[in-house]
């Protein structure tokens, strides 16, 4: 079932040096209980985008629609309540530094007129359930990046909301500390069914906890789908752009001066079966192995290769159809988007 649905979003911002297109016609659906992953370089509009979901920022036009109901529509009473209803957790935490944990996590409830009591008890119980049971006195200087992003969650939790947006929520952190903090995020979805959305530049977060994902280039969504089918055969530039940096951690980068490359990925079917030596036999033909890896896509394992082909375009054809037909996704790797 639906339940945010972005229809023709625009936002402009005046500046000094003229209009600033940040959204252009965006529309998205997401459904109740996914984790949805918003994704694009540096100024592609996502976080200007997750912004409009709460209405922290005004679209200069379209329309956000939750649970049926228009934001656009809702006078400021009304929209305080449904606020209610929206966590929404920052890459900088946000926390309040001169309170301690406890009162950090307090604080949405007591400006909800909560008695301090309650209040104290319910944050009890959210410190408890991201692991900081034990800090309550603590204050976020003498914590760690993981700890404070860790009371940002409780706090965004403390009014029981169904959804929760998260800004760029991991890139402060440290890729073990990332990890931590997303198996936490799937832990929140997988206990209490709040649709998470994901805004992220990196696709290792994407693939770890996400069931779906957009991605955006230059205020404009390029590309929709599941995580699983947009890791296997991205349609869009950046898409592709996106999935070949996700192997920077990879040590040798494939080498310009070979024709052709191509970007395989296994499924679970196909993962054991030798096609490589298979796909050598059959054409009689050199196969460079120029990166492989395995990953994991909202908890599957997927194999991912580039081969490097020097032969010509006729045979590197056939050699595709051949591997189309063993029921690997293919795709061909342009220097113009390593």
């Amino acid at each position: 079932m639906c339940q945010i649905e972005l229809k023709n979003l625009t936002k402009s911002f005046e500046t000094s040096e003229g209009k600033i297109d940040a959204l252009k016609n965006v529309n998205l659906s997401i459904n109740k209980g996914d984790i949805y992953g918003i994704i694009g370089m540096s100024g592609a509009g996502k976080s200007t985008l997750v912004r409009c979901i709460n209405l922290l920022e005004r679209p200069t036009d379209g329309d956000i629609v939750i649970d049926g109901k228009s934001l656009m529509s809702l006078d400021k009473k009304s929209l305080r309540n449904t606020r209610k209803s929206i966590g929404m957790i920052f890459q900088h935490f946000n926390l309040l530094m001169q309170k301690n944990v406890l009162d950090n996590v307090c604080f949405p409830l007591i400006l909800q007129g909560e008695s301090k009591k309650k209040s104290r008890e319910k944050a009890r119980e959210l410190l408890k359930l991201v692991g900081l049971e034990d800090k309550e006195k603590a204050y976020p200087a003498n914590l760690s990046g993981g700890q404070r992003q860790r009371v940002a969650i409780a706090r965004a939790l403390s009014t029981n909301p169904e959804i929760l947006l998260c800004d760029e929520a991991t890139s402060a952190l440290d890729p073990q500390t990332t990890s931590s903090i997303l198996q936490l995020l799937k832990s929140i979805n997988d206990k209490f069914k709040i649709t998470i959305v994901i805004i992220t530049h990196e696709m290792s977060v994407v693939r770890e906890v996400c069931s779906h994902v957009a991605i955006m280039r230059n205020g404009e969504v390029e590309e929709t789908g599941s995580v699983d089918k947009v890791f296997s055969h991205p349609r869009s530039r950046t898409g592709k752009e996106l999935i070949l940096k996700d192997f920077k951690d990879e040590v040798v980068k494939p080498p310009k001066n070979i024709p052709y490359k191509l970007r395989i990925v296994f499924t679970e079917n196909t993962s054991y079966e030798p096609i490589i030596s298979d796909l050598i036999l059959n054409f009689k033909e050199a196969v460079n192995i120029l990166k492989a890896n395995v990953k994991l896509v909202s908890s599957v394992p997927k194999g991912e290769m580039i081969l490097g082909f020097n032969t010509s375009i006729e045979k590197i054809r056939e050699m595709e159809k051949f591997l189309q037909d063993k029921g690997l996704e293919i795709e061909e790797v342009r220097d113009d988007v390593e």
